[in-house]
C-alpha cells in the first residue's frame, strides 16, 4: 500500500539517525512495485567521487509514470537518497531542508539546466524537501522559491519556482539497480554523512501554485521509518 511520508517521522529522522557504519539493507515487501521495492542502499566515497547506490528487487527504471499531456497535475517518479547534508553544501542557502539527491523521470515537462530537455529520460537532480501540510497532512515537498524573491541557488538551477539542481552527473539504471556518481568535489567531505533510501512519486500542483510540486506517495523507505541509519564511508 502507498504511503504519506509524516513530518513528525522526517523531523525525527535528522535530530536522531544513529550513525553506523553501513548500508540499509531492506527487507522485500510483496505489496512494493518489484521495481520501487528497496533491497540494499549504498552511499559510498570511491577516489574522487561520491556513488549513490540503490537495489530495488525487480527491473530498476522500468515503472514509469504516465504521460498526462499537461504539466498541471503531471506525475514525476523518483529514486531518492535522503541525507544529513545542509543544502549549502550544492549551492544552496545553507539551513534550507532536507537535501536529498533524486533519480526522477516525468514525462510531462523538461527541469534540465540551460534549457535542456530530460522528460524522456531517467535523470539526477539535488532537491530540497520541507514540510507543508498543504500536500497532505505531515507531507513533504520540493521547497518553493516565493515570487519577487532570488535566493542562492546553483549554476545548474533550472530556472523553476523551486530549490531544485539539474547536474548531469553519470546516471544508470541496469538490470536492479540506480548509480550516480557525483564528484566528490561537488560537495566536499563526506565521511560520515548520514542517508537513506526512499521511492517516491511527486505530484504536480494542479494550480500550478505553491505548493507547487508535492511528494503524494511513498513506495518504499530503504530504513522503514526514514531514520537515515546509512553512514557515507570510503
Amino acid at each position: 500500500m502507498l504511503r504519506t511520508l509524516s513530518l513528525a517521522v522526517a523531523a525525527t529522522a535528522l535530530l536522531s539517525a544513529p550513525a553506523i557504519a553501513q548500508d540499509v539493507v531492506s527487507p522485500t515487501k510483496d505489496a512494493v512495485m518489484a521495481s520501487f521495492d528497496i533491497v540494499r542502499t549504498q552511499v559510498k566515497s570511491v577516489g574522487p567521487d561520491v556513488v549513490f547506490r540503490v537495489q530495488v528487487r525487480g527491473k530498476a527504471g522500468e515503472m514509469k509514470p504516465k504521460a498526462t499531456g499537461q504539466f498541471a497535475g503531471s506525475a514525476v517518479w523518483s529514486y531518492v537518497w535522503p541525507t544529513s547534508l545542509d543544502s549549502s553544501s550544492v549551492g544552496f542557502e545553507g539551513g534550507q531542508g532536507i537535501l536529498a539527491l533524486a533519480v526522477t523521470f516525468h514525462p510531462d515537462f523538461d527541469d534540465a539546466a540551460y534549457g535542456g530537455v530530460n522528460r524522456h529520460v531517467w535523470h539526477p537532480h539535488w532537491v530540497v524537501l520541507v514540510p507543508d501540510d498543504a500536500c497532505g497532512k505531515g507531507a513533504l515537498k520540493v521547497r518553493d522559491i516565493p515570487a519577487g524573491t532570488k535566493p542562492k541557488v546553483p549554476a545548474t538551477w533550472p530556472g523553476v519556482p523551486l530549490l531544485i539542481d539539474s547536474p548531469t552527473y553519470p546516471t544508470t539504471l541496469a538490470t536492479d539497480t540506480v548509480e550516480v556518481t557525483v564528484p566528490a568535489s561537488v560537495i566536499g567531505a563526506v565521511e560520515g554523512v548520514k542517508f537513506d533510501g526512499v521511492t517516491s512519486a511527486l505530484k504536480v500542483n494542479a494550480n500550478l501554485h505553491a505548493p507547487l510540486l508535492c511528494i503524494s506517495d511513498i513506495f518504499d523507505v530503504a530504513s522503514g521509518d526514514l531514520s537515515l541509519p546509512g553512514k557515507i564511508t570510503r
